[in-house]
C-alpha cells in the first residue's frame, strides 16, 4: 500500500477569528473521503505545527487525477463550531513519488466564497512513499475515519527529515521539465511484484493506538521536529522537477506590499510653531539649501599681457564647488546663474566666492568675496525675491583696499519651496557638465490638446485617368503629418466614383498641419490637394455634420507649387467631394480608460469645473538597485508624474541608491474616478552619454483616485515592480505622500451619475477598430512633443507611462484575466453552493430559516424588495470594518507576473512583427491553437444550449413542441384559476423539498431541454 504524506509545517498573517485579534488555528486535509487534521495552536496567528499526516493511496496510478484539499479552521472552543480560515487545493500531478524530491511549498490560503475574508499563507511539504511509510507520523493528529490498513512496524527507527532550504535562484536544472518524470503505473507494478512476494512470508503486525489529544493511549510521542527552514520560490520558471505545476501558486511575497509610514511632514504634524512654508508645502519633509544667485560683476582688473580678462565664477562651500561659464574678454560679464548648497551636507561654515580668469595654463585669481554661514538670512516664500547687492572684491589675504571690482551676489538660505529651486545648480550634481545640467533638473510638461479630425470621403467628378483609352481604378490617400489611411478602392472602373469611406485621425493644437488628399489610379497619382487644419470647422455637441465641399482636385506639378506662389486661374480640374470636421467633443485617448487621467473633452467649451485638489509629495526611494556598472554599480534616479495633461519632472539625484527629493506638486482634479501615474527611472544622458542613450526603467506606481479618502494624507513605501524578459524584478521602493482635497462634494457626488465619457462617445460612437489605431496615433503625437522641451522627456519614458504595448496578446495577461473572471464567479458558485446546502437540508436549522423567510415573502410579496435593500444595507455596513486601509498599488499576484513561464515572457516581450526562431515560433502557434481549441469549445457548448431554447417553439422537433404547446395551454389555465402566492409555495416548497424525496438522476425538465435538437450536427 502506497502513502501520501503531508508534512503541515507552519502558517503566517491568518485572519484573527476570536473576536480578540487572534485565533486558535489548525489544519484539516482531506484526501480521497478521509480526514485528518494537527493539534489547535492557541491564540497565534503565525503557528508552527511540523505535523506529518499520512493517507493510503489504493491505486497509485491514479494520483495524478486526485487532489489533496488543505483548510485551515479556527478551533472555536465555546462551542462545536470552527471558523474558516482558508484552503489549498492542490493536484496529485505535483506529488512526486520519493521524499527527497519533495521541497517545502508556500500556498495563499484561498477563500471559500464571495463574502469570505481570507488572508495569509500555509508552509506544506508533500509526496508520496510506496510500501510502509518510515517517517515520523503525527500521532497528535486526529483521524475521522478509520484506514482500512493498518501500520507495519517500524524495522529500524529513522530520524526525522531534516529542513529543507530550497533555492530555486541556484538551481542548474533546465527550466523547461518534464511535470512528472515518475511514471506511477511503473512503480505501482513494482510495488505489486514486492507486495506478492510480501504474501509468502509470515507477517507480523503491531497494532497503535492513534491519540485523539486528549491524553493517554497510543506509545510515547515522537521527539520533536525542528522548524523546517521555508523560502518563498523566487523564480517560477527555474524550478524543476514534479513541483512546477500546482493548481494553486504560492502566495505574494511580502516585500511586494505597501509599507505605511509616518514622515515628519508639516501636514502630519501641524503647523504650530513651524513657519510659513509648511502651509503651502506640507506633504514632504523640509530640506534647507543655501542659495547663492551671482549676477553679474564690474570693474574688473585686467589679468592677461593682452589686455583682456576671461572671467567666470566659483563657488566652494568645503569641499562642493560651483563654476560658472567663462565669459571671453568682458570686464563687465553677467552670469545670472543660481547655485544651491544641501544644508545638511555643508562641511565649512564659510562661503567662498572666487572670480577668476579663464587661462590655458593655469587660471589667474581676480578677486573672492567670503560670508560666513552663520549669518546669513533666511528668506522663507512667499516673501519677495532676494535683492542682490554690489560687494567689492578682496585679495587672497581678504585685503580689499587693493584690488578694484565688484561682484553683485544674492545669498540666503531658503527650502525647496524657493522660486530658485527648480533652476538652481545643485551640489549633488557637482559632476555634470555645463550642457548636460539641463537634463538634471525638475521640470513641469503640458501635453498638446489633441482632436480627432474626422474626414468623410465621399466621391469625385471628371477623373483624368493616368492611361487614356481607360476609366481609372481609383482610390484616395490621405496624409496628415506622419498619419496615413486610404479608402477602399472604386468597385468599379469610373471617372466618377463613390467611395463614402470615413477616415479618422489625430491632431494637434496649434495646427501646423495640412491635410495632403492624393487620388490614385493603379498606384499612380492623378491629382493631389492640400487643406490647411487651422481653417477647418469644429464640431462640439452637435450630432449633425458640417457641410460637404467640392474640393479642386490639382494636378501633381501644379500641387507642389509653394503656397505663396499666385497660380492661374484654373479653367478645368477634377473635383473631389470631402466633408471634414474637427471633432471637438471628444475626449482623445492616449492612455487605455481603465486607467486613464484625463476624460475631458478637446473643446475648452465642454470641460467640466474642477471638483478638488490632488496633491502630491514625493519624498524619497530606498533600496534601489544600480542600473550602471560603473564605479561599482550606481544610479541617477528621478520621477516622473503624469496626470490629466500635466507632466512632473523631479531632479535628477546622482550616484545614490537612496535619493531624497522632497519635491510636491498639484493638479486640478475634475473627474474621481480617475488615476496618477508615478514612475522612477535612471538618467543615461549626464556627462557625456550617447544621444540615442535610454533611460533605464526602475518602476511606476498607480494610484486611483476614487479608492482614496477625501483630506486624508497616505504615505507609503510603493514596490518598484518591473517585468523583464527575465521575470519579475523589484527595483526599490518609492516613498510617496498623496491626498485628494474636495473642493466641490455636491458636484463630485454628481459625477458619479454621468457618463464617464463625453457626450459624443455615445451619440456618435467610434468604431472598435478604429480607436485602437487612434490610440497608437496619439502616444505618439505626444511623445514626439514632449520629447522637444529642454530637458526632454524622452519617448521610452513617455511610451513606458502610457503603456504603449497594452493591446499586444500576452499570455500572461490573458491567464490574469481568466483568474479575474474566475474569480468573479466564485462568489455565484458560492451562492450556489450555499443554496444547494439549503435544498439538501445540510443544516437543518438554517433551511427551517429559509422556509419561513420564504412563506413570509410569499405571503407579503411587498417586503421582497425592502428586504434585498435591507440587506444590501447590512452587508455594505458590514464590509466597512475590512475596508480597505491602504491605496491600490501594483498587484504582482493578481498580474501572474511571479511565477510566469520564462517562454511566455520571451513571447510577451518579443519584437512585432516576431523575431524568434521558426521552431519556437511553431510551438508557440500549436500552444496557442489549443487554447483556442478550448475557448471554441466553450463557445459551441454555450450556443447549443441557446439553439436548445430557440427550438422549444420552432417545430424543429415537433413532438417536443407539441408537448410544450400543450403544458403551455394547461399552465395557463391553472395559472388563472389557482391564486398567485398558492403556486409560489408550491413551488418553493417543491425546490426546497427534503434529500429524501430527491433523486440522483437528473430532473424532467432538464432531461426533456438536452433532448432539444441544436445545429452543431449541421457543422462540417
Amino acid at each position: 500500500m502506497a502513502k501520501l504524506v503531508v508534512e503541515v509545517l507552519d502558517a503566517s498573517d491568518l485572519m484573527p477569528k476570536d473576536g480578540q485579534g487572534s485565533a486558535n488555528p489548525f489544519v484539516e486535509v482531506d484526501f480521497e473521503g478521509h480526514k485528518q487534521k494537527t493539534q489547535p495552536k492557541v491564540k497565534d496567528l503565525n503557528p508552527v505545527w511540523n505535523e506529518n499526516l499520512v493517507f493510503n493511496i489504493q491505486n497509485p496510478g491514479d494520483l495524478t487525477d486526485k487532489t489533496i484539499e488543505v483548510f485551515v479552521y479556527n478551533d472555536n472552543k465555546q462551542g462545536h463550531h470552527k471558523n474558516f480560515l482558508g484552503k489549498v487545493r492542490i493536484s496529485g500531478v505535483s506529488v512526486p513519488f520519493s521524499e527527497s524530491e519533495a521541497v517545502v511549498q508556500r500556498y495563499p490560503l484561498d477563500k471559500r466564497g464571495l463574502f469570505s475574508n481570507i488572508k495569509g499563507d500555509i508552509a506544506l511539504r508533500i509526496y508520496a512513499v510506496l510500501g510502509a511509510y518510515s517517517g515520523n507520523s503525527n500521532s497528535n493528529g486526529q483521524v475521522f475515519e478509520p484506514e482500512p490498513e493498518v501500520l507495519f512496524q517500524q524495522q529500524q527507527q529513522q530520524p526525522p527529515p531534516q529542513p529543507v532550504n530550497v533555492n530555486f535562484q541556484e538551481s542548474k536544472e533546465t527550466p523547461l521539465q518534464e511535470i512528472n518524470p515518475n511514471k506511477p503505473g511503473e512503480e505501482f507494478k513494482e510495488f505489486s511484484d514486492v507486495k506478492k512476494k510480501k504474501k509468502k512470508e509470515k507477517e507480523v503486525r503491531t497494532f497503535y493506538s492513534v491519540g485523539t489529544g486528549g491524553g493517554g493511549g497510543g506509545g510515547p510521542p515522537p521527539p520533536p521536529v525542528k522548524p523546517a527552514v521555508v523560502e518563498p520560490r523566487g523564480d517560477f520558471a527555474k524550478a524543476g522537477g514534479p513541483a512546477v505545476m500546482h493548481m494553486q501558486v504560492p502566495g505574494q511575497t511580502p516585500d511586494f506590499g505597501l509599507v505605511e509610514t509616518r514622515p515628519p511632514v508639516a501636514a502630519r504634524m501641524g503647523y504650530w510653531g513651524r513657519d510659513k512654508t509648511a502651509s503651502t508645502y506640507d506633504m514632504v519633509e523640509q530640506m534647507q539649501f543655501l542659495y547663492v544667485n551671482v549676477v553679474k560683476a564690474k570693474d574688473l582688473p585686467v589679468m592677461d599681457i593682452t589686455g583682456s580678462l576671461d572671467p567666470y565664477v566659483e563657488v566652494k562651500v568645503g569641499n562642493y564647488r560651483g563654476v560658472t561659464r567663462h565669459l571671453e574678454k568682458n570686464q563687465y560679464p553677467v552670469w545670472n546663474r543660481i547655485f544651491a548648497f544641501s544644508k545638511e551636507r555643508l562641511q565649512s561654515s564659510t562661503l567662498e566666492v572666487i572670480v577668476k580668469d579663464k587661462d590655458i595654463a593655469k587660471d589667474d585669481f581676480v578677486g573672492k568675496v567670503e560670508f560666513d554661514i552663520i549669518d546669513v538670512p533666511v528668506r522663507v516664500p512667499p516673501d519677495s525675491p532676494l535683492a542682490p547687492q554690489w560687494y567689492k572684491l578682496a585679495d587672497k589675504k581678504g585685503n580689499k583696499t587693493t584690488l578694484p571690482g565688484e561682484i553683485m551676489l544674492a545669498v540666503w538660505i531658503g527650502t525647496q519651496a524657493d522660486e530658485a529651486f527648480p533652476e538652481a545648480w545643485h551640489s549633488d550634481a557637482h559632476s555634470v557638465s555645463q550642457q548636460m545640467l539641463a537634463n538634471t533638473r525638475s521640470k513641469v510638461y503640458f501635453s498638446p490638446t489633441l482632436y480627432y479630425l474626422r474626414i468623410h470621403v465621399i466621391e469625385a467628378q471628371d477623373l483624368v485617368p493616368a492611361e487614356k483609352g481607360r476609366a481609372p481604378v481609383s482610390s484616395v490617400r490621405i496624409q496628415v503629418g506622419h498619419q496615413g489611411r486610404s479608402t477602399r478602392p472604386a468597385q468599379q472602373g469610373t471617372y466618377n466614383p463613390v467611395w463614402n469611406d470615413e477616415l479618422m485621425f489625430v491632431v494637434a493644437e496649434p495646427f501646423d498641419e495640412s491635410i495632403i488628399v492624393s487620388v490614385d489610379d493603379k498606384g499612380e497619382l492623378i491629382g493631389r490637394l492640400l487643406i490647411p487644419v487651422r481653417g477647418l470647422p469644429q464640431r462640439r455637441e452637435v450630432p449633425k455634420p458640417p457641410d460637404a465641399r467640392w474640393y479642386n482636385l490639382l494636378k501633381p506639378s501644379l500641387a507642389e507649387r509653394e503656397e505663396g506662389e499666385k497660380k492661374r486661374e484654373i479653367k478645368f480640374s477634377s473635383k473631389i467631394h470631402l466633408r471634414i470636421c474637427l471633432d471637438a467633443g471628444y475626449h482623445v485617448l492616449d492612455e487605455s480608460t481603465h486607467f486613464s487621467s484625463d476624460l475631458q473633452p478637446s473643446s475648452k467649451h465642454l470641460r467640466k469645473p474642477s471638483i478638488g485638489i490632488l496633491e502630491l509629495g514625493i519624498l524619497s526611494a530606498k533600496n534601489l538597485l544600480p542600473m550602471k556598472s560603473k564605479d561599482g554599480g550606481t544610479t541617477d534616479a528621478y520621477c516622473v508624474a503624469k496626470y490629466g495633461n500635466k507632466w512632473v519632472r523631479t531632479r535628477t539625484l546622482l550616484d545614490t541608491l537612496a535619493p531624497r527629493w522632497n519635491e510636491q506638486y498639484t493638479w486640478e482634479v475634475h473627474d474621481p474616478c480617475t488615476v496618477i501615474t508615478i514612475g522612477v527611472f535612471d538618467n543615461n544622458h549626464i556627462n557625456g552619454s550617447r544621444e540615442d542613450a535610454r533611460d533605464q526603467k526602475i518602476g511606476k506606481v498607480r494610484i486611483r483616485l476614487s479608492t482614496l479618502e477625501t483630506d486624508r494624507i497616505y504615505t507609503h513605501y510603493y514596490p518598484l515592480l518591473v517585468l523583464l524578459p527575465s521575470g519579475l524584478k523589484k527595483h526599490g521602493e518609492l516613498h510617496l505622500a498623496v491626498r485628494f482635497t474636495c473642493t466641490a462634494r455636491g458636484n463630485m457626488v454628481i459625477q458619479y451619475a454621468k457618463p464617464l465619457l463625453p457626450k459624443m462617445h455615445y451619440v456618435q460612437p467610434i468604431s472598435v477598430r478604429h480607436i485602437d489605431w487612434l490610440r497608437h496615433q496619439a502616444m505618439q503625437i505626444v511623445a514626439l512633443r514632449l520629447s522637444r522641451a529642454e530637458p526632454p522627456l524622452r519617448r521610452e519614458i513617455v511610451e513606458y507611462m502610457l503603456d504603449v504595448d497594452l493591446h499586444m496578446f500576452s499570455m500572461r495577461r490573458s491567464k490574469a484575466n481568466f483568474h479575474r473572471i474566475m474569480s468573479l464567479l466564485s462568489g455565484i458558485s458560492a451562492v450556489c453552493r450555499w443554496f444547494d446546502g439549503i435544498c439538501h437540508w445540510r443544516n437543518p436549522l438554517t433551511t427551517i430559516l429559509v422556509h419561513v423567510l420564504f412563506l413570509i415573502l410569499v405571503c407579503y410579496p411587498e417586503l421582497i424588495l425592502p428586504t434585498i435593500f435591507l440587506y444590501l444595507f447590512v452587508i455594505g455596513l458590514w464590509n466597512y470594518r475590512f475596508r480597505p486601509k491602504h491605496p491600490p498599488h501594483m498587484d504582482a499576484r493578481l498580474s501572474r507576473a511571479e511565477y510566469t513561464h520564462p517562454d511566455e515572457l520571451d513571447e510577451e516581450f518579443d519584437t512585432f512583427p516576431t523575431s524568434r526562431p521558426t521552431d519556437v515560433v511553431r510551438m508557440r502557434y500549436d500552444r496557442l491553437r489549443s487554447v483556442a481549441g478550448r475557448v471554441q469549445s466553450v463557445i459551441g457548448d454555450l450556443a447549443t444550449q441557446g439553439e436548445r431554447a430557440l427550438s422549444i417553439l420552432s417545430w424543429r422537433d415537433p413532438r417536443a413542441t407539441a408537448i410544450v404547446i400543450i403544458l403551455a395551454l394547461f399552465s395557463a389555465v391553472f395559472l388563472y384559476v389557482t391564486p398567485f402566492q398558492v403556486v409560489a409555495v408550491l413551488i418553493g416548497l417543491y425546490w426546497l423539498r427534503h434529500p429524501r424525496f430527491r433523486s440522483k438522476l437528473p430532473s424532467v425538465p432538464v432531461n426533456f431541454f438536452k433532448r432539444l435538437p441544436a445545429k452543431s450536427d449541421m457543422l462540417l
